[in-house]
């Protein structure tokens, strides 16, 4: 096996955090991974030093992003309205389209060098549905994927009335990632109306406490979502 793999990931829970802050602390260790990668290629292979992963778990103030390939008119609320739903507006890097992140709602963001675990963006995001994928099973709902729709979504089959229950949207650059996903555990839904949820205009966002008729433990769900995480890119997290 090649020294300089590592697959030790650092989790951090980082509580209720402002976006812009967690936005910038996830950039300071995107950066930092990147800049030992480059450092790294001037230096014989016994020299080279393993880049760290992370994996940060957060809940948000409400908040309105809004990726690179994103439309503005996508929001529905103007600053007034923003300051009355006491939310914030950001245009991040990331790809993708509007979102929303609040209160209620697990937010991860691995920040980890895929050279130490595969370097396949597809199958990274994937990976990423299925952790939550496998969540909903854990607590009864059968959850998928509709095809050239990122997320993860239930009704995924007849389609008669799809909702999506986890928002995906990702940067890499050298094979290091940032921003991940965002799942509606005990979600404020009404947030949703006042944007074009990933620019998709004919389809629903759900919760999973919406779903199984009452709140469930945020606790619990971090849990289960850290352990599938671990299991499906084999890391160890420390």
């Amino acid at each position: 096996m090649n020294p300089n793999i590592n697959k030790k990931v650092i989790f951090q829970h980082l509580g209720l955090k402002d976006y812009k802050e967690t936005w910038e602390y996830q950039a300071l260790l995107f950066k930092e991974i990147i800049d030992i990668k480059i450092k790294n290629r001037n230096l014989p292979p016994d020299q080279q030093l393993n880049t760290p992963n992370y994996l940060l778990f957060v809940e948000h103030p409400h908040v309105y992003t809004l990726g690179k390939s994103g439309k503005p008119e996508h929001l529905l609320l103007d600053e007034e309205g923003l300051e009355e739903n006491n939310a914030v507006f950001y245009k991040i890097d990331r790809g993708g389209d509007i979102t929303y992140h609040g209160p209620g709602q697990l937010v991860g963001y691995p920040v980890i060098d895929l050279d130490n675990f595969f370097t396949d963006i597809h199958r990274y995001l994937r990976l990423l549905e299925e952790s939550i994928i496998l969540t909903l099973a854990d607590y009864g709902i059968k959850a998928g994927r509709i095809e050239g729709l990122t997320g993860v979504w239930l009704d995924y089959v007849a389609k008669t009335n799809p909702r999506k229950i986890c928002a995906i949207g990702v940067r890499t650059s050298r094979w290091v990632t940032m921003h991940g996903f965002a799942f509606n555990v005990n979600a404020y839904l009404d947030y949703f109306n006042n944007i074009v949820p990933c620019g998709i205009t004919d389809k629903a966002v759900t919760s999973l406490d919406k779903e199984l008729g009452h709140p469930v433990s945020m606790k619990e769900v971090e849990e289960r979502v850290k352990m599938h995480i671990a299991d499906l890119f084999a890391m160890d997290i420390v």
